[in-house]
């Protein structure tokens, strides 16, 4: 069983940046990759980016890139998401989840960190 806790959301204004942390414990070697993940008011859950178990990244959505930057440090089990320049359209809760070997969907769910934008 694989466990993910989120952290380090909060207020800023548009332009500033912030890091979300994901925790990761448990059974990680049947992890394929880490996702976060972000859901805002009325709208559903989207990928933002990945990383895999090698270490590739990758980023679903053209207005994170060249913004947003994900990473890991394996000595914590943390799976990182800096944020700059945000936007009020960043505004969401954040999840990561993980995506288990030979999966095709994300699962194990965090409950999120909410990061809100003001312009």
């Amino acid at each position: 069983q694989v466990h993910v806790v989120e952290s380090g959301g909060g207020l800023v204004q548009a332009g500033e940046s912030l890091r979300l942390s994901c925790a990761v414990s448990g059974n990680m070697f049947n992890i394929a990759a880490v996702g976060w993940h972000r859901q805002a008011p009325a709208k559903q859950r989207e990928l933002v980016a990945l990383i895999l178990a090698n270490g590739a990244t990758g980023y679903a959505l053209d207005s994170v890139r060249g913004r947003f930057t994900i990473s890991r440090d394996d000595a914590k089990n943390t799976v990182y998401l800096q944020m700059n320049r945000l936007k009020p359209e960043d505004t969401a809760v954040y999840y990561c989840a993980i995506l288990r070997k030979g999966g095709t969907t994300y699962d194990h769910f965090g409950r999120g960190t909410q990061v809100t934008v003001s312009s």
